[in-house]
């Protein structure tokens, strides 16, 4: 084998992506790669364009021009659904949580449609041992097992994402997009969430959008900063801290520890 075909292609690569509304331009010429195991933030003041960039990520937007990779597939006119199936699940495109079933079914449900097997009852569920089996260790994996018996609709709003999370695992992504997923949380339930993102499987490539400063310097090791659609500057969580540029437009006089 040659030295470069033992070179791995990033799971996910965007090359001088662009997108405008009309006149105006959203996005502009941004380009970043995720390598497998990387924890990579998308941070950035409102109105900089994340929510964009990450609809273009997921299918849910095509850009005007550039393009979007998957492991080296040209993924730029694929669908969600396609792109879901290529191993990229980002927790916005999840379906919303079934309230009425409890937190083991709705899993279970995520394991049933990753086997092509979406058209499953619960009772049907029930009497597969490997959707069961699958079920039981994610469950355990996001600190889910005690309240597997448990109905959704009785969950705190915290526990709720972490049952987003599960459902994006069920799926076992290549590739995660969690979008702002600390939103609404509580103290006590941010740390939870953290602690399920410190655990998630190592060769899982994560990007995460996210506003809590603090969360972001604790889990990513790269981090890209956009500002007016473009990337300011993207680096480790070193050079982003001490970037005057990102100081002034985006962390201010604060302290972020």
């Amino acid at each position: 084998m040659t030295a470069d075909a033992a070179i791995e292609p990033p799971l996910l690569s965007v090359e001088a992506v662009d997108k405008n509304f009309g006149a105006l331009r959203v996005s502009r010429n941004v380009s970043l790669s995720l390598m497998r195991g990387a924890r990579h933030a998308l941070i950035g003041p409102n109105g900089a364009g994340k929510t964009t960039l990450v609809n273009l990520i997921s299918g849910l937007l095509r850009p005007s021009a550039g393009r979007i990779f998957i492991e080296g597939r040209d993924v730029t006119r694929a669908s969600a659904e396609q792109r879901v199936k290529l191993g990229l699940v980002r927790t916005f495109q999840i379906s919303s949580l079934f309230p009425k079933l409890t937190v083991a079914e709705n899993v279970a449900l995520g394991v049933s449609a990753r086997r092509g097997r979406d058209g499953y009852v619960w009772g049907e569920m029930r009497r597969d041992k490997a959707t069961l089996d699958a079920t039981e260790a994610i469950l355990h994996r996001t600190g889910l097992a005690d309240f597997a018996g448990v109905t959704v609709a009785r969950l705190a709003y915290g526990q709720r994402r972490l049952v987003e999370v599960a459902l994006a695992l069920a799926l076992e992504p290549k590739i995660l997009v969690l979008d702002e997923p600390a939103a609404g949380l509580s103290n006590a339930e941010r740390e939870a969430l953290l602690d399920l993102l410190f655990k998630l499987p190592q060769d899982l490539a994560v990007l995460i959008i996210e506003h809590d400063m603090s969360l972001i310097f604790r889990l990513a090791r790269t981090i890209t900063v956009l500002v007016d659609g473009a990337i300011l500057v993207e680096g480790t969580v070193q050079d982003v801290r001490s970037d005057p540029r990102v100081r002034d437009v985006y962390l201010g006089s604060r302290s972020h520890d």
